[in-house]
């Protein structure tokens, strides 16, 4: 229960459930299990959870870490050390803001942020980029600065007659000259391209070359209608459920008019996520939902819908046959959009007349047309046609409930785990097994232990 939560759960609003709420149950679960289950709890961090409960396991673990023994200490030391190296920069700064607010300042906490900070490429780069979390995290655990950079975070570094440090003096010229924002990163420059009132087309064409590969892929849309060539993106290369969300960005009109590029880009997206696994996966079936519900929210628009296009695609590289069945009927995945209710039960009809080897449920769980027929199909294929388990069923669900703790599940006949992004599916496949039932709590201990091993052994050899 806790790892689903702790894979789909972000604190923002979703279909049925406002950010309150979401942040009440996430904290409360958190808490729960830090205070029960400690050792579990920090060998969570060798899993595939997302940034937004990493940090509030992190955080949680250094204020409260006086009475531990030496080994225990040392063990999360080094998850922690770990996860901070693959979690998001803006999101490890924006921890150590918050252990500062909240006055964690154990020798422990300090250890991690010097260790941490150390360990950055480019601490001038960050110090321009991420200013305010590198301003509280220098204070609070006291660690050494170069003299200009103590200069250009704690002073009024637009003062200065003129820096040593070139991205220092960059950014100092350019609150005065236009020409040298563009030699900024994109999120700097970009507060200083409105404050110079550039126009909106110019700034992305000179700002293109300064871009990361998922700023290109989130400013597309813009740089396509400013007419800015520049700033397209190899879709091929990216990330497979971010590119699954900007092809649902794009008008059906555009999906259609592009569709030969788009179809390639995710096909090839996906076999890159299944690596050597591609084909492995015999005769899979998938029932996919592209319910109303599926737009997921404001915050997280189409969030559901893009996971479960990702996971189509990702399905499909697995397999050796493959057939996906949306609830809506439509065959194009291309098109598919947000819309009416859902049917899972009529369509795990359909999906088990195939007989697959093994048949993936990606959808919510809200079965409601009509209520409760998924789970009686699922009932009756378990208890009477498929004893044996001839056929894996595996639900994935992309959406927390936060009155359940948990991710909604459709039958007690079949695990239900918690998905982020489609790329997880194999790793989270292994891990259905738990939410089955089909093994014990010691092997859950063995697998925790052996995937901390892996996760430790990995920082070594970075």
């Amino acid at each position: 229960m806790f790892v689903n939560a702790a894979v789909t759960a972000t604190g923002q609003r979703e279909f049925r459930d406002d950010a309150d709420a979401q942040r009440l149950s996430v904290g409360f679960l958190h808490e729960y299990i830090a205070g029960n289950y400690r050792e579990l709890y920090a060998a969570t961090l060798a899993l595939d959870i997302n940034d937004f409960n990493a940090a509030l396991i992190v955080r949680n673990l250094l204020e409260s870490s006086r009475d531990l023994a030496p080994e225990v200490r040392r063990r999360e030391g080094e998850l922690i050390a770990r996860r901070l190296e693959l979690m998001a920069p803006q999101r490890v700064w924006k921890l150590f803001r918050e252990l500062a607010r909240r006055g964690v300042n154990n020798r422990r906490t300090r250890a991690i942020m010097r260790e941490w900070t150390a360990g950055r490429r480019d601490p001038v780069f960050d110090a321009v980029k991420y200013r305010t979390g590198v301003k509280a995290t220098l204070r609070h655990a006291h660690l050494r600065t170069p003299a200009e950079t103590g200069t250009f975070l704690f002073t009024a570094p637009r003062k200065v007659a003129a820096f040593e440090t070139p991205l220092f003096e960059t950014w100092r010229q350019a609150h005065y000259a236009q020409s040298a924002l563009y030699e900024l990163p994109y999120t700097v420059a970009e507060g200083l391209a409105s404050k110079h009132r550039i126009k909106r087309a110019t700034f992305l064409e000179r700002i293109a070359p300064q871009l990361t590969r998922l700023e290109r892929l989130r400013l597309q849309g813009a740089g396509e209608r400013a007419e800015v060539g520049a700033v397209r993106a190899d879709l091929s290369r990216m990330p497979l459920t971010r590119l699954a969300s900007y092809v649902l960005s794009l008008p059906r009109a555009d999906r259609t008019a592009r569709y030969d590029e788009l179809r390639h880009a995710l096909t090839e997206s996906a076999r890159r996520a299944a690596g050597d696994a591609a084909g492995t996966w015999g005769r899979v079936v998938a029932v996919l939902d592209d319910s109303f519900s599926s737009f997921g929210s404001t915050a997280k628009r189409q969030r559901p819908l893009a996971v479960a296009l990702a996971c189509r695609f990702l399905l499909k590289a697995l397999a050796r046959e493959f057939t996906g069945l949306w609830t809506s009927g439509l065959h194009d995945p291309l098109l598919v959009r947000p819309s009416g209710p859902t049917p899972l039960g009529e369509r795990l009809i359909d999906a088990l007349e195939l007989a697959p080897d093994r048949l993936v449920v990606v959808s919510d769980g809200w079965d409601n047309s009509p209520p409760g027929l998924a789970a009686e199909v699922l009932r009756v294929w378990r208890e009477r046609l498929d004893p044996d388990g001839a056929t894996t069923v595996v639900h994935l669900n992309p959406v927390y409930d936060a009155d359940g703790f948990d991710v909604k599940r459709l039958s007690a006949s079949v695990p239900t785990v918690g998905v982020r992004d489609a790329e997880d599916v194999p790793a989270l496949v292994e891990l259905a097994r738990f939410a089955e039932g089909r093994a014990g709590f010691e092997e859950l201990r063995h697998y925790l232990a052996d995937r901390q091993d892996r996760f430790r052994a990995r920082k070594a050899a970075v």
